[in-house]
């Protein structure tokens, strides 16, 4: 049996492939690894309508120890990928929201993703 004509291998090469045609990003928005999957989770539960706190992120102990989670929000925010909202009357919590910048580097991302498609299925 060859690995590309399951299904569901098809589907994650051809994903991995695309991530691989999408990695190029604009000036200045250079990630590691590890800033990228905090970036993502954040922005996850932004789009899910559900911001995540500061609180929370540091906490994501699959991601690093809250010391590290805290440079790398430290990071993201000096980049201006990332920044931080406290609603009327609770000053403790603080959310973090994607900035236009973040938002502009995920539409990047889908354009990419769609012309590689395009082009491979071309």
């Amino acid at each position: 049996m060859e690995l590309s004509n399951t299904p569901f291998a098809s589907a994650y090469l051809r994903f991995l492939q695309l991530a691989k045609v999408i990695q190029a990003l604009p000036g200045g928005m250079e990630m590691d690894a590890n800033e990228h999957a905090l970036l993502q989770a954040v922005v996850l539960r932004w789009y899910e309508k559900q911001p995540m706190t500061v609180r929370e992120a540091i906490g994501l102990s699959d991601l690093g120890s809250p010391a590290t989670l805290h440079k790398r929000i430290t990071r993201l925010r000096e980049k201006e990928m990332l920044s931080t909202l406290s609603l009327d009357g609770d000053r403790r919590a603080k959310f973090l929201i994607p900035t236009e910048r973040t938002l502009g580097y995920f539409s990047h991302l889908g354009q990419s993703m769609q012309q590689a498609n395009v082009s491979q299925t071309a």
